[in-house]
């Protein structure tokens, strides 16, 4: 018998209802959980409508998504887009990095909020123990490979979906039962006066609640019949979600007033609690941990899947492209990920690192729009799904104006981000230009 060997093949493994079901998984994971009550916050009775904004921005780049997906079927994502569109290698990397960067603090942020909700049941055991112990369990799932990645994927994702209904359903009841009648206020706070620009700027920080649609596309690889099934994946995920998002957002300022909302540290837990009190906390606790694992896997999924694309697509170093023998996952790429998400996780920078990966997306959004716009132009009639040419010029300047609504503290961040890029280019050209030169 031949003895196994590594392979650059991915296995195809997702249809279209798996490859849905990831993506709904991968957009709704933490986001809604966490980020609710500071939207109401910023946009008060009005969060629904910055949930609704935030879903026609991400709406026009899933569109120019869908086409690139069904386009260009390949792991690598946005990295692989631009590669295409500009053959730019440094411009390519740099992108890739800062994808990247956003997997890896999404990682941390979300293995911080998995170790408060398990301290919410478990007093008393270390932060960095959990952190430690769910790596460990997600690189073990992320190395067994897709099958088992989309098993799990699977389980969290109907627990977490099933969590939003408990909010859907309790919250439902209690209205038709009069409880918002009158809302609760917390005298210790204030309510934020609500407007258009409050609106948009609640809608900046709604927009953390959508991404992940585009990582369906780092799976292609790994699709049936990836033209049809990508584009058609891509949006009926996000459709599910922000049809979702928006009703539970809503039905939240219906239970609580926005600025009582706002001041929660668990404000789905607090609605539920409100809404039905004989419901048991812990478990919708482990509910929503769970959706904090799923969004955590899903990212360690693609930022392996990122860094494996690139490295074949020789923007990164080749020991990076290769896959297991025998379990067929790009398992060399864990090397780098897990010390940089567990050294941001325990350094407990993670929380105000979050607010940087929405401005990051929305700028790597800006390029891909512009990737396909240069790709279009320059092969105007593709085989596969098709949106037109206004589609990726009009979500360009709405990403743009999200970045301009977003926090300073966030683009000050970004631009951080962005010069370690640089430097890492820096210093892989030169490597580059020395082998050549040898």
């Amino acid at each position: 018998m031949a003895a196994n060997t590594e392979t650059d093949e991915l296995k195809r493994v997702f249809g279209l209802p798996t490859l849905v079901i990831y993506g709904v998984g991968d957009i709704l994971g933490a986001g809604i959980y966490a980020v609710v009550g500071k939207i109401a916050g910023l946009s008060g009775g009005l969060v629904w409508a910055a949930f609704i904004v935030a879903m026609v921005v991400a709406s026009m780049t899933a569109l120019c998504y869908a086409e690139l997906g069904s386009r260009l079927p390949k792991s690598g994502g946005v990295a692989y887009f631009i590669h295409t569109a500009f053959g730019i290698d440094w411009l390519s990397t740099l992108v890739g990095w800062l994808m990247f960067c956003t997997c890896i603090v999404s990682m941390a942020t979300l293995s911080r909020a998995f170790a408060g909700y398990v301290n919410a049941i478990a007093p008393g055991i270390p932060d960095w123990s959990i952190v430690l112990a769910l790596f460990a369990g997600l690189t073990f799932i992320n190395f067994r490979g897709m099958k088992e990645s989309s098993l799990l994927n699977i389980i969290c994702t109907t627990l977490e979906v099933s969590g939003l209904i408990v909010v859907i359903v309790v919250a439902s009841a209690f209205l038709a039962g009069g409880g918002a009648n009158p809302p609760v206020v917390n005298p210790n706070v204030t309510s934020t006066p609500i407007g258009w620009t409050a609106v948009i700027q609640g809608a900046a920080l709604a927009f953390y609640a959508f991404i992940g649609f585009e990582d369906i596309v780092n799976v292609a690889e790994e699709v049936k019949n990836p033209q049809r099934n990508v584009p058609i994946a891509i949006l009926l995920s996000l459709g599910i979600a922000g049809v979702i998002y928006i009703l539970v957002s809503w039905l939240a300022v219906q239970v609580f007033d926005p600025a009582t909302l706002a001041a929660s540290k668990a404000p789905l837990l607090d609605v539920v609690a409100r809404a039905q009190p004989k419901f048991p906390a812990a478990i919708f606790t482990i509910v929503a941990a769970f959706a904090v694992l799923n969004t955590a896997l899903l990212n360690f999924i693609t930022s392996s899947r990122l860094l494996f694309g690139m490295s074949r697509e020789g923007l990164l170093p080749g020991w990076l492209g290769r896959l297991h023998p025998d379990r067929s996952t790009p398992y060399r790429t864990f090397l780098v990920i897990l010390p940089l998400a567990i050294g941001l996780a325990v350094s407990g920078t993670v929380q105000v690192l979050a607010g940087a990966t929405a401005t990051l997306i929305l700028i790597m959004f800006a390029l891909v729009n512009l990737s396909l716009i240069a790709i279009a132009r320059r092969e105007p009639h593709p085989a596969g799904f098709r949106v037109p040419l206004f589609v990726p010029a009009i979500a360009l300047v709405l990403n743009l104006v999200l970045v301009a609504f977003a926090s300073n503290d966030s683009r000050l961040l970004g631009l951080g981000f962005m010069a370690v890029g640089v430097v890492l280019v820096v210093l892989q050209s030169g490597l580059n230009k020395g082998r050549m030169a040898g």
